[in-house]
């Protein structure tokens, strides 16, 4: 039997060639999401550096100020220490739920961010479902939380565990109903497709206009389930020493610390596309809608400036958030209930109706 050496020799480049095809296809996959894992931790620790900044200057004491210039390296320092820290468990606790509940409060957290658009059509999974995806991932980032009090066998972090349940479970509900109030006069579930809608207008054609008491509704929502103060009743230190974080150390803490943050970016960048137009930088009297329009020629360049647009907003309600921080005091348990129950989820049910009832009649 004779074989043609330039058979095989072709063959063989032409399978070489396909899997070189596969694994450009799998890296082409690959870097968008870490790009945006890369651009999300450079956030976390703008965020964590500007959160001490503004509480010293609220409390008129000097900031971070000796890792880095202006002490911007001083969150890295920390999380370089976590990571090299004792990790500590408890003896007689639940090593399997100890362990997992920190890794499933980030990474619910982490794949919330694939449907936010920080530009135009700059998305990395445009879902129809955007926005209730979001909701639901979000939704089980608790499920860690009480993993983590329970597998801990301390009253303390089990108590933290289950006020985190019945807080998430009190304004996830109102949240909820903004949101679809929302989806209803934007006629889709898509973030992209939100966006859009408000883009038509203008800056007049923004939610926050169109929405005032769902804006307010989110906002206090949002807030609660990031558990910010006044809604820190899950680690609140006066009671239960440190709620679902009490047994914790080294990496897992920072796992918790991380997650506090990543939650507080998710909820402004929502509150950015769902209110206030995301990457639409429309000011009324200011004829720049020209200039802006760019960004449908030039791609680099206009991405750049819808990234800009969207993190400007976004942390316009980051510096409200850390404000509100400083400003308020906490919570009684009851009084969170009650402020859910009996205030935001019957305004966010009215706010729903009328949104509806306008909706038929504009049909």
């Amino acid at each position: 039997m004779i074989i043609d050496t330039t058979k095989v020799q072709d063959i063989n480049s032409f399978f070489g060639l396909e899997s070189l095809k596969e694994v450009y296809g799998i890296l082409w996959v690959l870097v968008p999401i870490l790009i945006l894992l890369l651009g999300i931790a450079i956030s976390v620790l703008a965020i964590v550096w500007l959160e001490r900044e503004i509480s010293a200057g609220i409390q008129q004491r000097i900031g971070p100020e000796y890792a880095g210039p202006f002490g911007v390296l001083q969150a890295l320092a920390d999380g370089t220490k976590l990571l090299f820290k004792e990790n500590l468990i408890p003896s007689r606790g639940d090593i399997r739920l100890f362990s997992i509940g920190p890794s499933i409060s980030v990474i619910s957290i982490l794949l919330s961010y694939s449907v936010i658009p920080f530009g135009y059509h700059f998305v990395l999974s445009d879902f129809n479902i955007g926005v209730f995806l979001w909701i639901a991932i979000s939704s089980i980032a608790p499920i860690g939380l009480l993993m983590s009090g329970y597998g801990s066998n301390n009253k303390y972090s089990f108590l933290g565990g289950l006020r985190a349940a019945a807080q998430s479970i009190s304004y996830e509900i109102p949240l909820t109903l903004c949101v679809l109030s929302i989806s209803l006069l934007s006629n889709s579930l898509s973030t992209v497709d939100i966006v859009d809608a408000q883009s038509k207008y203008g800056f007049w054609g923004w939610n926050l206009w169109r929405q005032p008491m769902g804006f307010i509704v989110f906002l206090i929502s949002s807030l609660a389930e990031c558990e910010r103060l006044p809604f820190d009743l899950p680690e609140a230190e006066e009671e239960l020493v440190a709620g679902y974080q009490t047994e914790y150390s080294g990496i897992k803490f920072g796992l918790f610390y991380v997650a506090s943050y990543l939650n507080l970016l998710i909820s402004s960048l929502f509150v950015t596309v769902l209110y206030l137009g995301g990457s639409n930088i429309s000011i009324p009297y200011i004829f720049v809608s020209e200039f802006f329009e760019i960004h449908k020629t030039y791609g680099v360049f206009g991405t750049t400036i819808d990234l800009f647009i969207t993190l400007a907003k976004t942390y316009f309600f980051l510096f409200l958030s850390i404000i509100t921080r400083w400003a308020l005091p906490r919570l009684r348990m009851d009084q969170l209930l009650n402020l859910g129950w009996k205030f935001l989820l019957p305004i966010s049910l009215g706010n729903l109706l009328l949104t509806t009832s306008s909706q038929l009649f504009s049909l």
